[in-house]
């Protein structure tokens, strides 16, 4: 369907009053779930937001049918207060029955999220079938909350809305320290008085009302998303939790708004489900390009760090050819033969050192392939990372009782991945300094062909 310029105007622009109405909306919506639902991602119960909001479902189709009886006979109206206080209770209600199953059976946390959610929502078909029987009940609009109606949002709903979002604003601000401590350790924070048992009823209690507010945007089928996808896509960027806290809010927002104006732009586009795959398409975003976690840059970083392990070997492996030797030309053939590496492997780390300057090829030395030389700066950065990988051999040797026929390859799992502080830390425990070359404490270098052996022993 092509759209034209002036409708795209007209939409972005903010025109319309309903327009206005439901992107703002869904903007404070989206910012909320993405709050609070940084804490729950934290706490590992991102799904009680999905059980919190189908346990809502009985509560609703129950007020309902309350407000039916005590209202004129066959009305048809759907009293929007007195829906979502249905919905309260219920939705508390479901949460006390997860936390009182988790709490009182050896049952896990998620075997009781599911007890509830499908009791919760099971009771819920069953009223919504009873209201469905009574005069008037199948108009009375109740499948909006389970889907979502953006685009009837009135203003009262922003109202709720708003005022719902503010209280886990504000809430979120006052207990940011105890909802911290309790989301990365609980233990800790009971065994220093806090009363872990309130705050997570607190946090639970603003799952609630974000997931009440929220059936009339997305549904209480897509409520789940909200909460789970900004938080899910802000841990790719970063680690510290302001940050998290600042990218989930601009996540949920972005999603509520840009899936708000797409639905408004193609009306038959359903506003939930598009305000959803908004928030997937920036899950999708983060997850292949942030530069924190994302995949494509962590692959990136994994293959510069394999050629740098490559290329460190190879001036090690040629530093401790030709250690106990007058000659400094080492041949291919020994280099081949000094590590488990591929012909190719070694070729591509061979042309990388020799373009950085690391190495030299030497013409004519040897009948048997290309012969190779260290350059006075290869030489340098040869015999540190040599001293370096024998320094770890030795801590191995004497901290940790590795034997020396395998300390080599130990060594090798963790002299690429630690910090200079924690080498000078263990220069310093082993009283080492900078200047004579430690010895290898195993076996390094070629056997000769006259079955000499020329590998150094300690």
């Amino acid at each position: 369907v092509v759209i034209a310029a002036s409708d795209w105007m007209r939409v972005l622009s903010l025109q319309d009053y309903n327009t206005r109405l439901v992107v703002l909306g869904t903007a404070v919506l989206g910012a909320a779930a993405g709050l609070i639902g940084v804490y729950t991602l934290l706490r590992r119960r991102a799904l009680m937001g999905d059980a919190i909001s189908h346990a809502t479902w009985p509560g609703i189709a129950g007020a309902y049918l309350i407000y039916q009886s005590v209202a004129d006979v066959g009305s048809v109206s759907k009293p929007h207060g007195w829906l979502l206080l249905g919905a309260t209770i219920t939705g508390l209600l479901g949460m006390a029955t997860v936390v009182a199953i988790n709490r009182l059976t050896k049952l896990k946390e998620d075997a009781a999220l599911g007890i509830a959610l499908s009791v919760f929502f099971g009771g819920g078909v069953a009223l919504r079938g009873i209201v469905q029987q009574i005069r008037g009940g199948s108009a009375a609009g109740l499948e909006s909350f389970i889907y979502g109606k953006t685009a009837s949002m009135t203003v009262v709903d922003l109202y709720w809305i708003i005022g719902a979002s503010a209280v886990v604003f504000v809430a979120a601000l006052l207990l940011r320290k105890e909802w911290t401590l309790l989301c990365f350790d609980a233990g800790f924070a009971g065994s220093e008085g806090y009363p872990t048992l309130a705050l997570d009823g607190l946090l639970m209690a603003a799952v609630t009302a974000v997931s009440i507010v929220g059936l009339q945007a997305v549904g209480l089928i897509l409520m789940i998303a909200l909460l789970v996808i900004p938080p899910a896509a802000a841990r790719f960027w970063t680690d510290d939790l302001t940050r998290l806290l600042y990218i989930s809010i601009a996540v949920g927002a972005v999603s509520g708004c840009s899936g708000a104006i797409a639905s408004a732009v193609y009306p038959n586009l359903p506003s939930g489900a598009m305000i959803v795959l908004c928030a997937a398409s920036m899950f999708g975003i983060s997850l292949l390009f942030a530069p924190a976690r994302g995949l494509i840059p962590r692959h990136w970083r994994r293959r510069h760090l394999n050629r740098v392990i490559l290329h460190q070997h190879l001036l090690r492996a040629m530093y401790e050819a030709q250690e106990e030797r007058t000659d400094d030309v080492v041949t291919f053939d020994e280099l081949i033969g000094a590590r488990s590496w591929s012909t190719r492997a070694l070729r591509r780390a061979i042309a990388a050192s020799i373009g950085d300057g690391w190495i030299i090829e030497v013409p004519g030395q040897t009948t048997s392939g290309s012969a190779l030389q260290l350059t006075r700066r290869g030489f340098a950065e040869a015999a540190r990372l040599t001293r370096e990988h024998r320094l770890w051999e030795l801590y191995l040797i004497t901290h940790a009782d590795v034997a020396p026929a395998k300390v080599d390859r130990q060594a090798d799992r963790i002299e690429h991945v630690v910090e200079p502080e924690i080498l000078a830390d263990l220069r310093s425990m082993l009283g080492e300094t900078e200047s004579p070359m430690l010895p290898s404490p195993h076996m390094v270098g070629p056997e000769s062909g006259d079955g000499t052996d020329h590998r150094v022993r300690t």
